[in-house]
Parts: C-alpha cells; structure tokens; sequence
C-alpha cells in the first residue's frame, strides 16, 4: 500500500466489501432457504438480474479502460497522480463500485437468492463508508478546487447534476 493513497490497510478492498457479503448469501440460502419469487416474475427477475450484471461488468470495463488510458491505476492503494473525470467518469464519480454493486444485484436476481439481496444492502453501506468515504477524503485533499467542482457536477453513484 503506498502511503500517498485512500487507503492503507489490505482489508479496506472492493473485494472484501462485496465478496464477504456474497460468499454470506449463498451460504444462507443453502443453510435456510428463503422463498423467491415464480411465476409470473420468475423469468422477469433472471432478465432483470442478467441486464444488471452485464450493465456492471460494462461499467468496470470502461472505468478501467478510462484509468488504464490516462495511466492511472484502479487499486486506491496506489497514488493517484490525475483526477480522471472523463469517460463514464463523466456520469459517475464511482463507476468500479457501481459496477461492483450491479453484477451483486445481478448475481442475487439472476439466480433467485433473497439473502444477496439482503445482503447487498450492508455491502454497498459498507463501500459507502469505508471506501468511498475514504477516497473522496484522500482525492478533496489531494486535488482541491477541482475535486470540489467534479463533486458539485457528478453524482457519487450515478447521474450529473444539472447546471444552476
């Protein structure tokens, strides 16, 4: 972990934030089984949940491809040289998370398990508060002036906001 970066501690990771969660869930669902929803939602929540993670995987791919373009990584453990504000950077401050987030619903609807769903909910809390907390804190510091006016432009998740 570099010591110019968000975060310092290996367990501070998109992997953990998500994957602990996930891993709960089946677990769950295969220890106590809760009832899902059939027919006539069943088809429509596989669509559902196969939209979501291909719309998931897209955002890690173009976020990935955008930092890799400007050369930047995609680990917060390594220093940031470039605010990247271009690409799907333009309509979400946080597109590795949203993607992250996406596939997890996708997984939880495409294959019918209530407890993903459930416990999407303390994962993405869980993102919100110790990852994205701490790189928006690391970036405003780092950045200044032009973080602040990339925060006042672009959702943390999703969308822009409309010019005054």
């Amino acid at each position: 972990m570099d010591q110019d970066s968000a975060h310092h501690s290996p367990w501070k990771t998109a992997d953990l934030i998500f994957g602990v969660p996930l891993f709960l869930g089946i677990g769950a669902q295969a220890a106590v089984p809760l009832p899902w929803p059939r027919e006539p939602w069943g088809l429509a929540l596989v669509v559902l949940g196969v939209i979501l993670g291909v719309s998931g995987l897209a955002c890690l791919v173009l976020a990935r491809r955008e930092m890799t373009a400007l050369g930047q990584p995609t680990d917060p453990g390594l220093a940031t040289r470039k605010l990247v504000t271009t690409g799907i950077f333009s309509v979400s401050r946080n597109p590795l998370y949203l993607g992250a987030g996406l596939i997890f619903a996708g997984v939880a609807l495409g294959f019918g398990n209530p407890w993903l769903v459930i416990f999407l909910i303390p994962a993405l809390a869980g993102c919100r508060w110790w990852l994205i907390q701490a790189e928006e804190n690391y970036l405003a510091g780092k950045f200044g002036q032009e973080y602040a006016n990339y925060r006042r432009s672009v959702h943390r998740w999703l969308g822009r906001f409309s010019s005054p």
